[in-house]
């Protein structure tokens, strides 16, 4: 069986024609219209995956299935987007898997979805970093905070669908001058007001780092260069990372956790002091707990957005 997985996120939208084994045959992305609306979305989702079913007929295989990880708060239930940031303009309350399978020609049972994170970290269950494994825990730090609780190959999505938001509780690190920094959720002193990308450049500017920088990535650099204050910034946001990776490792008692994102991808800078943290807050029966990085690249969530469909799963909550 061969499906279209579907990774709709705030600035691009990849999907690609994946086997019943997880291999990814075809990949395509495009420009997410997140200033245009549900239905102008919706529009350019369907026709790159009609583009990739027709590449997949030429190739003498058939599609008839559509899987996708989206941004936002998604009942996966009813295929339906609760909520979303302003990162997509117009995206909340949109009907994804009905309106995907009615311009596609589908029935709505062959449209499923759930949560970008959710996908990536099952397809990190299905043929990556945690394949063969019961339980998986899967963080990413990127441009936020996220994460997802896979067991037996079912991502817990929660009663709600909201479960995986890892970067909305509290952390020892979130504070400066005494005062908890403010979170994009409009909370406090939260792990991704210190642990995130975005975090990582508020903090060197907050610290009176001189050099230019425009994004972590440039704080990154300004550290493998000497910059003292940049290496100490990255140290800390590390090391709330690897706090509460650890808190949450402690929780939920994983088989394997898997880090993921941006961040996670600098280099031993961000890795060592994360792993250490992290080890140091591990209670003991834990400490022989593996933590690795992603396997599966910018590919995860297409891989496990597939997955959604080419094996139906019913959801833990």
């Amino acid at each position: 069986m061969y499906a279209i997985g579907v990774d709709l996120g705030g600035t691009k939208t990849a999907a690609g024609v994946v086997s019943a084994e997880g291999r990814v045959l075809f990949q395509e992305t495009i420009p997410t219209l997140n200033r245009d609306g549900g239905d102008a979305i919706l529009d350019a989702t369907a026709a790159l995956a009609a583009r990739l079913r027709d590449r997949a007929a030429d190739a003498g295989i058939t599609v008839a299935c559509v899987g996708v990880g989206s941004a936002g708060v998604i009942d996966a239930a009813r295929g339906v987007v609760v909520s979303a940031t302003d990162a997509i303009s117009g995206w909340a309350g949109t009907a994804l898997t009905a309106g995907l399978a009615a311009r596609l020609g589908l029935p709505p049972s062959s449209v499923r979805a759930v949560n970008d994170v959710h996908a990536h970290a099952l397809g990190e269950a299905w043929t990556g970093a945690a394949s063969n494994t019961a339980t998986s825990l899967l963080v990413a730090f990127g441009t936020g905070v996220g994460g997802s609780f896979v067991v037996d190959g079912r991502p817990v999505l929660g009663q709600r669908y909201a479960g995986g938001h890892v970067g909305h509780f509290a952390s020892p690190y979130a504070g400066h001058n005494g005062r908890p920094l403010p979170c994009v959720c409009g909370g406090s002193g939260h792990v991704e007001a210190i642990a995130s990308g975005p975090a990582v450049l508020d903090a060197y500017l907050r610290s009176g780092g001189t050099a230019p920088a425009s994004d972590a990535r440039a704080v990154f650099a300004l550290a493998s260069g000497g910059d003292a204050t940049a290496a100490g910034v990255v140290r800390t946001a590390a090391a709330a990372a690897g706090q509460a990776v650890g808190g949450l490792a402690n929780i939920l008692d994983p088989g394997v956790v898997v880090v993921s994102g941006g961040l996670a991808g600098a280099g031993a800078l961000w890795w060592e002091p994360m792993q250490a943290a992290l080890r140091s807050e591990l209670l003991p029966a834990l400490h022989g707990l593996a933590v690795v990085p992603a396997m599966l690249g910018n590919a995860a969530a297409i891989v496990g957005a597939a997955r959604l469909v080419t094996t139906p799963l019913s959801y833990q909550s």
